[in-house]
Order: structure tokens, then sequence, then C-alpha cells
């Protein structure tokens, strides 16, 4: 099965699309939109996108392309992230690494080099890739990216702020592939209104049906200023009938809009 996510290789992102396809069957690219929109057209069969981070929180652009393009979600994977620093000597002038992982390890980076310069850039892979080729850069990646016999050595390990950081990743496959069995449930909804009391009205079946929701995230619609789509994980399957009589009600209040549901899923720890 081939499948398409972050690239170039040695992200965190090809690190989770492992648990989905064999080595030669991953692809790269380094857009979320673009995997998403792969897989909407058919022409990959699986995508893997990061989602959420427990530090940095939800990543927007995953978000947004899941409400402009239709398709499922049949996984969901959870990798501990663990951060390096990798350079080519023990000096440098330039910290290079994707913007969430600068993020991430910044109090590492102001406490211990303070004079160095940080630039966020495509990936963790592509920072690892400016270090091997520039003596002056450092990169923030996964420790396995230094080995042996490497231009670059591990300056620090686990250098993140928080231990508990990890980061949340769903497999993306087209429409057709949407399953009701799973114990989570992803699902969006657009009101195409606004009114007080809106969200409350939003959130009320699923209180009423039993159903915790662990996440809620709004982002702009587009359409107007103030005007927002709304994306809900509930710990629920399809299959369940409090499920569908909470999507019932919510379909009745987005009927001037409209609600997609990408699918019930499991989810896996990556290590």
């Amino acid at each position: 099965m081939q499948a398409l996510t972050l690239g170039p290789a040695g992200t965190y992102s090809h690190r989770a699309a492992r648990a989905v396809a064999a080595e030669e069957d991953i692809a790269f690219t380094e857009s979320v939109t673009a995997i998403i929109e792969a897989i909407a057209s058919g022409r990959y069969e699986r995508g893997v996108v990061p989602v959420e981070n427990s530090i940095e929180g939800s990543v927007t652009e995953s978000l947004d392309a899941f409400a402009e393009y239709d398709v499922s979600v049949v996984k969901e994977i959870i990798t501990p992230i663990r951060h390096a620093l990798l350079a080519q000597r023990e000096s440098f002038d330039l910290v290079a690494s994707h913007a969430q992982a600068l993020a991430q390890c910044r109090s590492y980076l102001e406490t211990q080099y303070p004079d160095a310069d940080v630039e966020a850039v495509a990936s963790t892979a592509r920072g690892v890739e400016r270090a091997r080729e520039d003596p002056a850069v450092a990169a923030i990646g996964h420790p396995a990216n230094a080995q042996n016999g490497d231009s670059l050595m591990v300056l620090g390990e686990d250098i993140q702020d928080r231990d508990s950081n990890a980061t949340r990743f769903l497999v993306v496959a087209p429409a057709k592939s949407r399953s009701e069995a799973g114990s989570k449930t992803s699902i969006i909804v657009y009101p195409n209104v606004d009114y007080p009391g809106l969200l409350l009205r939003l959130l009320e079946p699923f209180a009423d049906n039993d159903i915790n929701l662990t996440r809620v995230e709004s982002r702009p619609s587009g359409e107007r200023l103030g005007d927002y789509v709304f994306h809900f994980d509930v710990a629920a399957g399809l299959y369940e009938d409090r499920t569908q009589k909470a999507l019932d009600v919510v379909g009745e209040i987005a009927e001037d809009g409209w609600v997609r549901t990408l699918g019930s899923y499991d989810s896996k720890t990556v290590l």
C-alpha cells in the first residue's frame, strides 16, 4: 500500500508512516494540503498527516484541508517526540528546524544557546540536511538522524521543554474507505449561521448521549469574517446508536450548512 507523508526522509511523519506502509512504498511531499488532495484525487491510497501536538496544539493546515477535501480517517497514530540537537561541531551560529520543533525546544535553546539564531524550515529532516551541509548550522530532530559514520553528532538529547511531548497523526484514506468501526470519530460541522448559544447547542447532543468530546476546535470558514467551521473528536464510534442520535441533532442545528463525518478509527502508538 502506497502512503504519502511529509518529507524528506527522517521526519517524525516518516516514522509514523512506517506503521502504515513498507519503507519502499512511502513517498514524500512538503505540504499537508498536498497530501490530503492527493488522497482525495485517488493518486495515493493513504496519507499520514500531523493534526495535533501536546505542547503546540493543533496543526491548522491539516484541519483546513480536512474541511476542503472529501476524505476519510482510518487510523490514529501517536508518536512520542524525542528531540535532539544535532550538529557537526559544538559551536554553531544557526539552529534550523520545523517551526513546531523550534517552539517545543524554546526554553532549552534560550538557556543553552541564547546567541544562536533560529530559522524555520519545511521539516525537521530538512533542518538535518542543512546541518549536514553547513557546519555553522545545527538541527533539531530525532537522535537516530545522527547515525554511526554520519557527519553529525548529538549535542543534547531529549531537549524538548516537556517530557510528555507527543504528536498525533491521522491516516487519511479515500472517502469510500470511511468506516463506522472504531473507538474514536472525527466530525466537521459548518453551521453557516451565527447566534448566541450556537456552540452550546452543538455540544449539548454529545453530553445528552454520554459521549466524551476529546477535542473541540474552530477554524475560520473563509466565507466571511466571524464565520467558523467546527472540528469535533469524540470518544465513540459511528456504529453506536448514541453517536447517531447526537449527529441527527447536530445535523438539524446545521441544516443551513453541512456536517461531515471523517469516520471512526482506533489508535496506535509508535515509538
